[in-house]
Parts: C-alpha cells; sequence; structure tokens
C-alpha cells in the first residue's frame, strides 16, 4: 500500500471516527439547547464551537474525497473528477442543501415544521444561514480546489465566529420580541 492510499485510509477511519462523535455532540447539543441560550456569553462560545465542529468535519469529509479521487480510488469511474473539476458549482449546491437542511433541523426543535410557517422561519433564518453558507461555500470551494491554507482556515473560523455572535443576538431578539 503506497502511502498516498495510507494516508487516504487514516483520513477515512478518522471522518468514520468523528462522524459518529459528531452525532453524539449533536444530540446533547440539541438537548441542551434552551439551558445554553439562557446565557449570552456561553452561547455565542458553545454555538462557535458546534459550527466549528460541523465545519471541520466537512473539510475532513473534502479532504477526504479529494485524497480519493487522486489516489485513484476512482480509476474506473469515468467521471470521478467531476467534483474537483468545478468545485464552485459543488460547493454552492452542497452549501444550500446544508443550509436549507440544518434551518429545518432548528425549526423541528420549536415543535414541529408547518408548511405555512416555513417561510416565516427561512426569512428570519436568512441573516445566519447566508453567513454561515459563506463559511461553508469557502471550506468546501478551496478544499475541493486544493487550495485552503491555514489563513484561510482562519478567515472561515472568524465567519463562523461572526455567525455565532449574530445567532444568539437573533435568537434573543425573537425571545424578546414574543415576550412583548
Amino acid at each position: 500500500m503506497t502511502d498516498e492510499r495510507k494516508r487516504t485510509t487514516v483520513l477515512g477511519i478518522a471522518f468514520l471516527i468523528l462522524l459518529a462523535l459528531s452525532s453524539v455532540e449533536s444530540t446533547v447539543f440539541f438537548r441542551f439547547l434552551s439551558d445554553i441560550l439562557s446565557n449570552k456569553i456561553l452561547a455565542v462560545g458553545i454555538l462557535f464551537t458546534h459550527n466549528i465542529l460541523v465545519v471541520s468535519l466537512i473539510l475532513l469529509g473534502m479532504t477526504f474525497y479529494v485524497n480519493l479521487v487522486q489516489a485513484g480510488f476512482f480509476k474506473r469511474e469515468k467521471h470521478a473528477n467531476i467534483v474537483l473539476d468545478h468545485p464552485r458549482t459543488f460547493a454552492s449546491v452542497f452549501t444550500i442543501m446544508i443550509v436549507f437542511l440544518s434551518i429545518l433541523r432548528g425549526s423541528s426543535l420549536l415543535g414541529g415544521i408547518t408548511v405555512e410557517a416555513l417561510p416565516l422561519i427561512l426569512l428570519v433564518s436568512a441573516p445566519v444561514g447566508i453567513v454561515e453558507g459563506y463559511g461553508i461555500y469557502l471550506t468546501i470551494e478551496k478544499t475541493l480546489s486544493r487550495a485552503i491554507s491555514m489563513k484561510h482556515l482562519a478567515y472561515i473560523y472568524s465567519v463562523f465566529f461572526i455567525a455565532a455572535i449574530m445567532e444568539v443576538g437573533f435568537i434573543n431578539l425573537l425571545v424578546w420580541v414574543t415576550a412583548q
């Protein structure tokens, strides 16, 4: 087994292990979300940490995919490089999917999703979704382009810090408005 194939295998195993751990983290996160949101500074820190874990998992998954393709695991596949040849398109589609599913997941915590309330939920979630979507897009696009650096990663993480501050602010604003 070549070094590149060993590295890809290790990345895949790490991805699977961290995917399982992220499932546990997500369950715990959403279980204690209302308690977390009662303290604004704690909420920003925990939401930031949660978002960083999610984007890091995306980064690891995309890196694993890039290494799979480059190591030749898909030599017989006709279109194995299509994602790597068009990183912006794939990053855009994947980002829209992740943001939409994230909004639906967050909305379901409020007791379910009604079709009538979905436009309002999307409107309220839009500012934070745009910022988080931008961070996800950058992560995927830079990883698939094989151009990610520590500078890019620091910038991406700062985008998610801003998103965490915005999210706590919007949640507190919604709580304040509904209490009036």
